[in-house]
């Protein structure tokens, strides 16, 4: 008996298939800053649960496929604020970003078609379009011009007869890669004569730094007819566990395709999503707080990172990754080694290999991701342990 060739095809995780080398450090009494996964340590907000202790429901029945109306009504209002108006049939609540990823490429794509995205990119957008029957054409970018991409030659070279879509993660996983609204602007424009839909993925929406503004592809309403926006509470709020995501369109075919998948899968959790209309209703004085504590977090990383000699790296905009290209052949060996064979003073650290980042074979393979989501005095401590550990690799 045989899977699928369709499943056989896909990768693991580059992101969490290291972590048995972790937990066997640890189990030998090293310490390990795990700098490899988007967890923040950051305390999720405690409105979620307060939210879920005051319901008061004796069934916890099933919830409309589309979602509960709180926390319809509460995205709607949090996106007023960035004058972004929407309708409860605009919106569709999905069990993270993930799924509404999912039913994207689902209801977009047939076999053989493709989408086009930046690389590096979230290694599961792979994992996600490739279980449809669709692929992913690469726009290759450079550590060297911090990864920009939104240049008219670089995004029409990817499209060919085929494409059906151009991904857009802003600020970007793994690059922190943030487009202004011009450059959205130029996206739009393009995806417009090509007559294509544009697949934004904002998770990290306020995450933008050094005075840059919040910009989404929702403000441009000239494109809305082919607009698809996905956000989740997940890095917002530090809620990850919650997997509670959602799509949003004004495109009308799309969003009923998309709700036959919804109704398939019946609903999303009843209660997460109670939680999660708590989180959209916060004052906005809590993305201030914690633009701010991530910042801090980056320059922490990105002034250690720089002191290693030979290292290509530009300061990401936003997000909460740092993708750089380090002084070594092959990172994947190097993080081996730091997990198996190094510690300074017993403590080690752990980051995601950037190759399963990329769908062009043979790039990434000098190039790491961290991601940012310890205190600042962990993230320096982070930082310098890779920076031993390379002086340590080399000179083995």
């Amino acid at each position: 008996m045989r899977v699928s060739d369709r499943v056989a095809a896909m990768q693991f995780s580059p992101i969490r298939r290291f972590n048995t080398y972790a937990f066997e450090a640890e189990a030998e009494g090293k310490k390990v800053y795990r700098l490899n996964i988007g967890q923040p340590d950051v305390e999720t907000p405690p409105c979620f649960m307060d939210a879920i202790r005051k319901f008061d429901k004796k069934v916890i029945a099933y919830a409309e496929s589309g979602g509960v109306t709180e926390l319809l009504d509460a995205i709607i209002d949090y996106n007023k604020q960035y004058d972004m108006n929407y309708e409860h049939e605009d919106i569709l609540i999905t069990n993270g970003g993930s799924e509404a990823l999912v039913m994207t490429f689902t209801a977009l794509l047939n076999q053989g078609e493709n989408a086009i995205i930046a690389e590096p990119f979230y290694t599961n957008y792979n994992t996600f379009c490739g279980q449809v029957g669709g692929s992913l054409h690469p726009i290759t970018t450079k550590a060297e011009d911090g990864y920009a991409w939104a240049d008219r030659e670089m995004i029409e070279s990817a499209i060919d007869e085929n494409t059906k879509a151009i991904c857009c993660i802003s600020p970007g996983n793994p690059t922190g890669r943030v487009l202004t609204l011009d450059e959205m602007r130029l996206v739009g424009q393009i995806a417009k004569e090509h007559d294509l839909w544009i697949i934004s993925d904002e998770v990290y929406r306020e995450f933008a730094y050094d005075g840059r503004d919040v910009a989404s592809f929702g403000m441009l309403d000239e494109f809305a007819d082919r607009v698809i926006i996905i956000d989740s509470v997940s890095k917002r709020f530090s809620a990850c566990g919650a997997r509670v995501g959602c799509v949003m369109s004004k495109n009308r075919e799309f969003m009923d395709s998309v709700l036959k998948l919804a109704q398939g899968r019946l609903c999303c959790p009843t209660l997460d999503q109670i939680g999660a209309a708590a989180l959209y209703r916060l004052d906005p004085s809590y993305y201030d707080e914690a633009r701010a504590e991530y910042e801090g977090r980056r320059n922490a990383a990105y002034e250690e990172i720089s002191k290693i000699p030979g290292v290509v790296c530009q300061k990401p905009g936003g997000a909460f990754y740092l993708t750089c290209k380090l002084p070594v052949d092959s990172v994947e060996d190097f993080l081996m080694f730091l997990l198996k064979e190094f510690d300074d003073n017993g403590e080690t650290v752990m980051f995601a290999p950037a190759e399963g980042f990329y769908v062009t074979e043979g790039l990434g393979k000098d190039e790491m991701r961290i991601a940012y989501v310890l205190n600042q005095e962990a993230m320096r401590r982070g930082a310098e342990l890779i920076r031993l550990g390379i002086e340590a690799y080399n000179n083995r």
